[in-house]
Parts: structure tokens; sequence; C-alpha cells
């Protein structure tokens, strides 16, 4: 038997290339703090903070795609790797929204006043 040995050097610098271009967008918006995107509210949060999750998910997804070969894998198990794992971060997103906003509440209407 032979094997031949295949180079990854053109899929490692792509993968290299998307993931340094989301993370340069990453920190320009977090340098600049565009004020549209910084004081438009959805969802309980501005939109700054949401591209930020969303493009932090995608690094992520994109890290156990190509790095733990989660492409070559059969797709059940691919499912349930990543559902699992979008689930967890979205249901702590939810939870962190949710209980912060709580907090945010309680001291903004209290009768002592915080300095936050």
């Amino acid at each position: 038997m032979s094997h031949e040995h295949v180079s990854n050097t053109k899929r490692i610098w792509l993968v290299f290339g998307i993931l340094s271009i989301v993370t340069i967008v990453e920190v320009f918006l977090g340098i600049i703090k565009p004020e549209f995107l910084h004081m438009t509210n959805f969802l309980g949060m501005n939109l700054l903070n949401w591209i930020f999750i969303i493009l932090t998910i995608f690094k992520a997804y994109y890290i156990v795609w190509a790095f733990m070969h989660m492409e070559g894998e059969t797709s059940g198990l691919r499912r349930s790797v990543v559902w699992t794992v979008i689930f967890l971060i979205l249901y702590l997103t939810f939870i962190l929204l949710t209980e912060g906003n709580y907090i945010y509440g309680v001291f903004k209407n209290a009768t002592i006043k915080w300095n936050f």
C-alpha cells in the first residue's frame, strides 16, 4: 500500500485568512464603536454586542469545522456536536442577558442608587 501525502497548505492559509479577517473586523468595530450600532438596541442589547456575539460564534464554529476535522466526519456526529454546542451557547447567552437585565433593573430602581 502506498499513501500519498496531501499538502493542506492552501487550506491552512485560507482558514488563517478567514479567521484573521473576522478578527480584524471585530477589533476595528471595538475600536471605533460606530454610533449607529452602539446606540441601537435590539432584544435588550445594542447591535454592536450582537455583532460581536455572532462573529465569535462563527469563529468558534469555523475553528471546530477546520481544525478538529469535523467536515470529514459523518453527518450524525457533526450534528450532535455542533447542534449541542450552538444550543448551549444560545442558552447561556439568553440566561446572561435575562439575569443581567434583571439585576440592572433592581439596581436602577432601588432606593439606594448605585454608580455604574
